[in-house]
């Protein structure tokens, strides 16, 4: 039988950022299920296109990698997204899915996001601590997440609610959608003279280094110094952190 899995995230047109972050996770997973074929495809027709003018590449979409296994007669297919969220990105995978499931000569069976189920979100907070530095005095930690407007926005308050129950001195931001950087301000200012900022996103990508550590003012970085705290950038994914690549390659097992 021909088997394929297909790794599918928002992606990234920055190269390094690509192998730290997606290509780890996608190694990992080659590495523990080395009888399947893996397929990589991005959400982001903006990333597609660019890497297309850019680079001659032509990297698929999820419908676009389906209907290509199909094709070739593969007859055991699964799709693990690399989305943090279910929300809009995951529907399109999702959209995709339904639509190839229609050919009953193949089995298709979807992964989850990151965070789906409770327990993803204490493994994710388990994976975070290994990585964020340790509790110091009058220091913080603001995780700079997308954000959406789609409903799954609720997963960054849930996770910064589960995560606080841990550790007082991590509060979560997003890029759009709540909760911003101007709603938990004033909370960093009086509790922190110096903050840790790092994105939690898959890739430290153009976010991580324009919205987080750039110099425009209204970079995460400038409003901090702006209100006389002192910042430090770490610009880490998610994708770098190994376990975090372990529970993308457990979602997978959980489909077996």
């Amino acid at each position: 039988m021909k088997k394929a899995i297909v790794v599918v995230s928002f992606g990234t047109s920055y190269p390094d950022t690509l192998k730290k972050c997606i290509e780890n996770i996608e190694q990992k997973i080659t590495y523990r299920y080395s009888d399947y074929r893996l397929v990589r495809a991005f959400t982001s027709r903006m990333i597609v296109k660019k890497i297309s003018e850019r680079d001659g590449i032509q990297i698929p979409n999820t419908q676009q990698a389906l209907s290509m296994l199909i094709e070739e007669g593969y007859e055991e297919i699964i799709v693990q997204p690399l989305h943090v969220i279910p929300g809009f990105e995951y529907e399109k995978v999702k959209r995709a899915v339904a639509v190839a499931s229609h050919n009953k000569s193949v089995a298709i069976r979807l992964g989850t996001p990151l965070l789906n189920h409770h327990q993803d979100y204490l493994d994710v907070i388990d994976a975070l601590l290994m990585q964020l530095p340790s509790e110091r005095e009058r220091h913080g930690v603001l995780l700079m997440g997308h954000g959406t407007h789609h409903h799954a926005n609720a997963c960054y308050v849930m996770l910064e609610r589960l995560i606080r129950e841990r550790r007082k001195d991590v509060w979560i931001a997003n890029v759009e959608g709540y909760p911003e950087l101007t709603d938990v301000m004033d909370e960093v200012k009086n509790n922190c003279d110096s903050v840790t900022v790092t994105p939690f996103m898959l890739v430290a990508g153009d976010h991580a280094r324009n919205d987080m550590a750039g110099d425009d003012e209204d970079s995460f970085k400038s409003q901090l110094e702006s209100a006389g705290i002192q910042v430090k950038c770490m610009l880490v994914g998610l994708g770098e952190n190994e376990a975090v690549g372990d529970i993308f390659v457990n979602k997978i097992k959980a489909l077996l």
